[in-house]
């Protein structure tokens, strides 16, 4: 299995350095599920979703190899803005992260391009197709084969995923039901692995930690 994450680690120098002498903007970035972040100046990954949790909290999750907690989060749309929240909880099983946001810094936002977050939903199986938005490969879409053959909580897709998009949102229309978090073989040939949406969720709300009761919105 190709891990995209540890693929995924680009560095970001060039789109940095490329906004060189641009005004610094004043507004908040719009941020949601599908948005392109920056990990510590150096790793890209995207977000899955954003919305807050059952404190008040703003907060977001993406694929768990994309930072360890503390680690710094920009938006890869205006690096120059800085830093806009960071990574307070990493679950390597599952292959998901929280990102706590500054409630400041970004504008939350439901629809990112093509793809709106609704709601969340229950896992789904072959043959439904179901569509995904990645920093690097955009909005595609491929059939659900069903479960990896082993936990319940990872599928398979026909999603073409490459580097980068390591915890692009997963959906069936505008239902949330996963993250990418891997691939086998060839990136966009071979399968996507992703993470179902409610095992998350699950693990989320069995503590009161940063992340609990989780609603996009």
């Amino acid at each position: 299995m190709t891990t995209i994450g540890a693929l995924g680690a680009l560095a970001v120098a060039t789109a940095t350095l490329g906004a060189g002498g641009a005004a610094a903007r004043t507004e908040p970035p719009t941020v949601g599920g599908g948005s392109g972040i920056v990990i510590d100046q150096h790793t890209t990954c995207t977000l899955t979703t954003v919305g807050h949790d059952s404190a008040g909290r703003l907060v977001g999750l993406t694929a768990g190899h994309c930072g360890e907690p503390g680690a710094a989060v920009s938006t890869e749309a205006d690096p120059d803005y800085g830093v806009v929240g960071r990574f307070v909880r990493t679950n390597h099983e599952l292959d998901y992260a929280v990102i706590e946001f500054a409630p400041d810094r970004i504008t939350p936002s439901t629809r990112v391009g093509n793809l709106s977050i609704a709601d969340i939903g229950a896992p789904t199986y072959f043959p439904t197709v179901v569509c995904k938005k990645g920093r690097t490969t955009g909005d595609t879409c491929g059939v659900t084969w069903g479960d990896i053959g082993g936990p319940s909580d990872r599928t398979w897709t026909q999603l073409c995923v490459l580097e980068g998009d390591s915890g692009a949102p997963i959906v069936s229309g505008a239902t949330l039901v996963g993250m990418v978090n891997a691939y086998y073989g060839v990136g966009c040939f071979g399968p996507e692995v992703g993470t179902d949406i409610h095992a998350i969720l699950a693990d989320l709300n069995a503590g009161s930690e940063v992340g609990a009761g989780f609603q996009p919105n």
